[in-house]
């Protein structure tokens, strides 16, 4: 008689195949952190550009752009570990996981989206890449990203950590460029960043994907009412968690509060840093307020 009954599961998403061969044990470099941002000022923010443009502006479209100006302002978290060394990246690019749904199993995968140089482009100009990137990794339109996730399905469970490690070797450690075997070029970028608020949870960690050549990962958390000390006083406001994953040889506690002052410096004060809004309505009810709240990281 066995221990523990036990069934094997056959069928698994290709994040879930990828992911029992990539994490082995619980020794890797990482850090963990956290940090709550007040999020009224960007509650409001997101209301008027919506009222005003008639686009669905989210909290995730503003965090790419964020991040891009974390990357370009601390370039020190702007590089790829290579042979034992860092070497500094020429571009910036944010990637934000997507969930998608097989539409015959019903089954839920993981894959993403990536946004180069969002601290130059406009918010608007984000949105559309955003929209562009998502329909086509849902509607699996994506050639090069649908035929390395075929490939890797197909790929034997004790086969595919050796296979994931020896294509970073190649497209990271060597720097190859393996567009011609379907892997799309820089997949990840610099950063990646999982809005996990629009599952309706306030926080968590997510693990470093090492074959992804990203040294730190976001995971942003639902926007909530909760009581916040101002002045000597106690007032609820909108408020956002937001927690990291990072690699302890690339980034430590000074690059940590570096990242955090440029968070809370554009987060905090949209209006002064994400640009005006073009034909702004009037101050918004408290009402429109609040349905910002709850669908602001949507």
């Amino acid at each position: 008689m066995p221990n523990i009954e036990l069934h094997r599961r056959l069928e698994l998403s290709t994040f879930r195949h990828i992911s029992l061969g990539t994490w082995r044990t619980a020794y890797d470099p990482s850090i963990y952190g956290s940090v709550t941002l007040e999020m009224g000022e960007v509650v409001r923010y997101i209301d008027v550009f919506r009222r005003a443009t008639g686009r669905h502006l989210t909290v995730s479209h503003l965090m790419a752009k964020v991040i891009g100006v974390v990357l370009e302002e601390v370039p020190e978290l702007n590089v790829l570990l290579r042979w034992g060394g860092l070497y500094r990246r020429e571009t910036i690019g944010v990637f934000f996981q997507v969930a998608i749904e097989d539409p015959q199993t019903g089954s839920i995968d993981l894959s993403g989206l990536k946004v180069d140089e969002p601290q130059r482009k406009s918010l608007t100009r984000i949105m559309d890449d955003f929209e562009a990137g998502a329909a086509d990794v849902r509607a699996k339109k994506r050639a090069g990203l649908e035929r390395s996730r075929s490939m890797l399905r197909r790929i034997p469970g004790l086969l595919i950590g050796p296979t994931l490690r020896f294509m970073t070797f190649l497209g990271y450690t060597l720097n190859l460029d393996l567009q011609r075997f379907g892997v799309p070029k820089d997949p990840f970028g610099s950063a990646m960043v999982t809005n996990i608020g629009s599952l309706g949870l306030d926080n968590a960690y997510a693990p470093l994907v090492p074959f992804s050549g990203v040294p730190f990962l976001l995971a942003m958390g639902a926007i909530h009412d909760a009581p916040v000390a101002v002045d000597g006083r106690v007032e609820v406001r909108p408020v956002m968690r937001l927690s990291a994953t990072f690699d302890h040889r690339v980034m430590d506690g000074l690059h940590a509060s570096r990242a955090v002052a440029i968070l809370r410096r554009w987060l905090e004060d949209p209006f002064e840093h994400f640009g005006p809004i073009e034909a702004a309505p009037s101050e918004p009810s408290q009402s429109t307020l609040q349905r910002s709240v709850e669908d602001g990281t949507s």
